[in-house]
């Protein structure tokens, strides 16, 4: 009360003062009462606030007290090191809770700690593991079941005191005790040659202790020999391997098994000995992220698109100067971006083998945006890149795009005058219906038209036959010659169909080859069962929107339409 009375007496004397003089010395009674209820509040602020500080103090206080009781214990009572006391007292705050729960005299917590340890023993592993950087859940399981004390795991304190003694911080061992608990078993001497062969390669202690920290197995076993081979592979790149401390980051853990089986994939592939150390020395990172698992898979899907070992390593001696990851997800990007502006597979294959190195450095924006920004459309979009994949480096996000130039009417009328020329030397009628059909059906430049049609002869068709296909199906020369090429590869050699198919059905080639996979696997479903007619037409499968397909044929069978859908899943 005294102290509430010291501290709102000046206060409200002060306001007062400012109120008289401000109102001409008249103070209405609801004025006085509502100042002495702004008064009182503040009093009662500063006092909950003073009492939460004085709460803290005394509970830092009685931590202190604690820790000083349990120290006092494990040196004095215990005999432990000193150093070891110190720190099982302070970086053991859950056990250190533990104990203040069970002692009542808070007055005097020192006292009342020191005279519950007499006569009540802790088990001295609790807080020796949460010390070590273990929280009590990871190390419950660990405890020793016939022990409490810890000087009478001698093995386990000498191998302890190895690590503290090579310079590794304690709240780190935890972690090696909970990875490769056998070195704590080790016999005298074991883990010091260890560290003295570490050593003997020319390592500082430095670096072989955020090796280790990074990844304790390596002193477990014959572990440590692949990180030798490493070390061994890259030692003319910097024999003080001063770099490779640089890129063992804290928190961490490597997989050197891994980061060596990376080194041999990139020698494979034709990446020379002094290659290779450049390489990881100028990209560390292709090593060290995700210990090399990322590279592995680079290397894997450009093997997926057709690239050789030496294209491969003449990409990776080219490697821009961004991350691995940032790489991949760019690579991946793009790819999804050809996809969507519904390139051909055969073209997208033949961009990412060509300009792989570009890919990966292009974050691309969305293609709705850049086909609006552009005003143009999906099939204009895709010859564009087709044409000069480099100007894909103009789309990236965060670069302001330039809108297309329009098509003159000079470029456009030489485009017509091509087709025209090529539609007339097949024997088509100058301002014919059929003529006019075909100029409005086809799509590309007239050399590109010639080439798709010398590819249908060159499957073996004659040029008579082909021409009739054109009249009837202009839409076929819309394919690239890759496409008509896979689709009558699929139609001769999967299918089992003469190529002499075409002449009576020219459409077929232009269906995707998982249309004409689905549709034929349910009709051969369907007559095994005895639900449709055999020999039914190729175009009769084909040409009917799915669903009347499902309506006239999979609906035929009782079962129809659950192994469509099962088809549709799989194919």
């Amino acid at each position: 009360m005294t102290h509430l009375q010291k501290l709102s007496k000046p206060l409200i004397l002060r306001w007062v003062s400012s109120n008289f003089v401000n109102n001409k010395f008249s103070l209405s009674r609801p004025d006085f009462w509502a100042i002495w209820a702004c008064g009182s509040c503040q009093v009662v602020q500063n006092f909950k606030f003073y009492s939460t500080r004085k709460a803290k103090k005394l509970e830092m206080s009685a931590k202190k007290e604690a820790q000083a009781a349990l120290l006092d214990y494990l040196h004095s009572t215990r005999s432990l090191l000193f150093t070891d006391a110190e720190n099982m007292s302070k970086n053991s705050p859950h056990f250190l809770g533990k104990l203040l729960e069970k002692v009542d005299n808070q007055a005097e917590i020192g006292w009342s700690i020191t005279r519950f340890l007499r006569y009540h023993p802790i088990n001295e592993f609790e807080p020796f593991f949460e010390s070590i950087g273990l929280k009590p859940c990871e190390y419950s399981s660990l405890l020793p079941r016939q022990l409490m004390f810890l000087n009478d795991d001698q093995v386990l304190m000498e191998n302890y005191h190895m690590l503290c003694n090579y310079g590794i911080a304690r709240n780190k061992i935890g972690k090696f005790y909970k990875e490769v608990p056998e070195i704590f078993r080790y016999g005298e001497g074991v883990l010091q040659a260890k560290f003295n062969s570490f050593g003997k390669l020319g390592l500082g202690q430095s670096i072989v202790i955020k090796a280790v920290v990074s990844s304790p197995y390596l002193l477990a076993g014959d572990a440590h020999m692949e990180f030798f081979d490493i070390l061994e592979k890259l030692r003319n790149a910097d024999s003080t391997f001063d770099w490779i401390e640089e890129h063992l980051l804290e928190g961490n853990s490597y997989d050197w098994s891994l980061m060596l089986e990376t080194l041999c994939f990139l020698g494979e592939i034709g990446c020379s000995e002094e290659q290779l150390q450049s390489l990881i020395r100028t990209h560390p990172e292709l090593l060290f992220e995700n210990s090399g698992t990322k590279t592995l898979l680079l290397i894997g899907i450009l093997t997926k698109f057709g690239l050789t070992p030496n294209e491969i390593c003449n990409m990776f001696l080219q490697f821009p100067q961004i991350p691995i990851g940032t790489f991949l997800g760019n690579l991946q990007h793009c790819y999804q971006f050809l996809v969507e502006i519904e390139m051909d597979v055969p073209d997208i294959g033949s961009i990412v083998s060509s300009h792989n190195i570009l890919l990966g450095s292009c974050y691309m924006k969305k293609v709705n945006s850049l086909l609006t920004t552009l005003r143009v459309k999906k099939n204009r979009l895709c010859e564009i890149v087709k044409e000069n994949p480099e100007v894909m480096k103009n789309w990236v996000v965060g670069k302001k795009v330039e809108r297309l130039p329009s098509p003159t009417a000079e470029m456009e009328l030489g485009s017509q005058m091509m087709k025209t020329k090529f539609l007339f030397n097949l024997g088509f009628v100058e301002n014919s219906r059929e003529m006019k059909r075909a100029l409005r059906l086809l799509r590309g430049k007239g050399l590109d038209l010639q080439e798709r049609f010398d590819c249908l002869v060159n499957a073996g068709l004659d040029p008579r036959d082909v021409t009739e296909m054109v009249k009837v199906s202009p839409q076929i020369l819309n394919l690239s010659k890759d496409a008509i090429e896979k689709k009558i590869e699929f139609l001769v050699n999967d299918l089992g169909y003469p190529v002499s198919i075409l002449r009576k059905f020219p459409a077929c080639v232009t269906y995707t080859i998982q249309r004409i996979k689905l549709r034929l696997t349910m009709y051969n479903w369907l007559k095994d069962q005895g639900a449709a007619e055999p020999d039914l037409a190729l175009s009769t499968l084909l040409a009917s929107a799915e669903k009347m397909f499902i309506k006239t044929y999979v609906k035929q069978h009782p079962k129809g339409p659950e192994v469509w859908e099962r088809l549709k899943q799989t194919i």
